[in-house]
């Protein structure tokens, strides 16, 4: 049985706040427990309700959305959707792992995932807190569980668009310079301005190998490993990308992939 989720809806313009909660009302797994229409009261709804799902408009008088969750005390913050009709700010929603970004006008079926993937969200996290309450055996002490802790989208812009792109499609991201390039499983290529370090802490190690100063990849989409002079590899994806790994990390792909 799906659980209620808990919401409430943010935005100074009231007929976008209304059109939010009438759609809301619509669903059957969904409480809406407040409303608000500037920052400092969504502040204090936030704390008074604890809700599990916050849709916030990112502009509004007093603080904006951004600032509201930065403001938020440790363990009190919910799920946090963004809703604008601005979309410069999703890398920056990113960085704070929201869980989604809605461009207004919102249409109702896409609505619809943001609630999906906040019950999904939830579920994951209860099910981490569930395993953690265990005794751990030998894997679970070299694999601790981290579930909650990584992305599993990552917001990307192409010219007009963003696009919410999972993890798991992801083969490799190669940073070169200032610039990131992110490579699909289908071959799909994006580039930003985007540190690849900062990237790197938000995907799951057990999931992305590094295997440059300047490259990750994703260790489901390698194919071969082919040795090279000097004990380093080369590593074809199913994409057909080919990259080398470097010497300092070829131990790491022994470790990770190649001991029985």
């Amino acid at each position: 049985m799906t659980m209620t989720l808990r919401v409430i809806v943010a935005d100074d313009e009231r007929p976008a706040r209304q059109f939010l909660v009438s759609t809301l009302r619509a669903f059957e797994d969904v409480d809406i427990v407040g409303e608000a229409q500037s920052g400092k009261e969504t502040m204090r709804l936030i704390e008074h309700t604890q809700p599990d799902l916050a849709l916030l408009d990112l502009q509004m008088p007093e603080m904006d959305g951004l600032s509201i969750v930065r403001s938020l005390r440790h363990g009190r913050i919910p799920l946090v959707a963004f809703v604008t009709a601005f979309d410069e700010y999703a890398v920056s929603a990113f960085e704070i792992e929201a869980l989604d970004y809605l461009l207004k006008p919102v249409d109702r079926d896409r609505l619809r995932k943001t609630i999906n993937r906040a019950h999904e969200r939830l579920e994951r996290d209860a099910l981490a807190e569930r395993e953690s309450d265990k005794q751990p055996g030998p894997a679970d002490r070299l694999f601790p569980a981290l579930a909650g802790q990584y992305i599993d989208r990552f917001p990307i812009r192409k010219r007009d668009d963003i696009y919410l792109l999972p993890v798991h499609h992801i083969a490799s991201v190669v940073s070169e310079g200032e610039l990131m390039h992110v490579t699909t499983l289908g071959k799909e290529r994006y580039t930003m301005n985007y540190r690849l370090k900062t990237l790197e802490a938000k995907l799951d190690p057990g999931r992305f190998l590094r295997v440059g100063r300047g490259a990750l990849v994703n260790v489901e989409a390698i194919r071969k490993i082919t040795p090279m002079p000097g004990g380093s590899y080369l590593v074809t994806l199913t994409n057909t990308q080919q990259l080398r790994v470097s010497r300092g990390q070829s131990r790491s792909l022994r470790d990770h992939l190649l001991r029985v």
